[in-house]
């Protein structure tokens, strides 16, 4: 999978190294759970039971890779997440921070909006963000999302957009 300038591929084990530094900075995760780093030991655990073992049917993160370095930069896919009792399903997407402001997530929710709906065949995705998340929500709109409700997700106030085919 890939896109003009990004390619996607499943994690494997020796990209732990990257996936434990988003999970150090505290900037890319500010907006993330809790909003709190994860030690290594933190990381990886969330790594070989969460990431790795949740790719099933097509969907989980990815990793994004820099297309002409295969440098990694981030991850993003859809992953299926229970809102208010009923299951959805999210577009994810998160960027090391020196690639910030140059698109790339952008580039990759589109690319997992259009593989959701043309190869998953899913006609409804949201993206759960913080209100102050000012950067995602701006991604979220710009592949057609709207606010959908406000509601908390493992106890943390959110709000959930959504796009549905029939919205096209």
């Amino acid at each position: 999978m890939q896109t003009e300038r990004l390619k996607f591929r499943p994690y494997t084990t020796e990209d732990f190294s990257f996936f434990a530094s988003l999970w150090a900075d505290p900037d890319v995760v500010q907006f993330i759970g809790k909003g709190v780093t994860r030690s290594e030991e933190e990381a990886r655990k969330s790594f070989e039971e969460w990431l790795l073992p949740g790719y099933r049917e097509g969907r989980g993160l990815f990793l994004i890779e820099h297309r002409e370095s295969l440098v990694p930069i981030g991850h993003a896919g859809i992953v299926q997440q229970t809102i208010d009792g009923k299951k959805e399903f999210e577009i994810g997407y998160w960027l090391a921070k020196e690639y910030w402001g140059s698109g790339y997530a952008t580039e990759a929710a589109v690319h997992f909006k259009n593989y959701a709906v043309q190869e998953l065949r899913i006609s409804r995705l949201i993206c759960l963000i913080h209100r102050k998340n000012n950067k995602s929500i701006s991604v979220a709109s710009r592949i057609g999302m709207t606010l959908h409700k406000e509601t908390t997700f493992n106890t943390i106030p959110v709000d959930v957009y959504s796009w549905e085919e029939s919205e096209k």
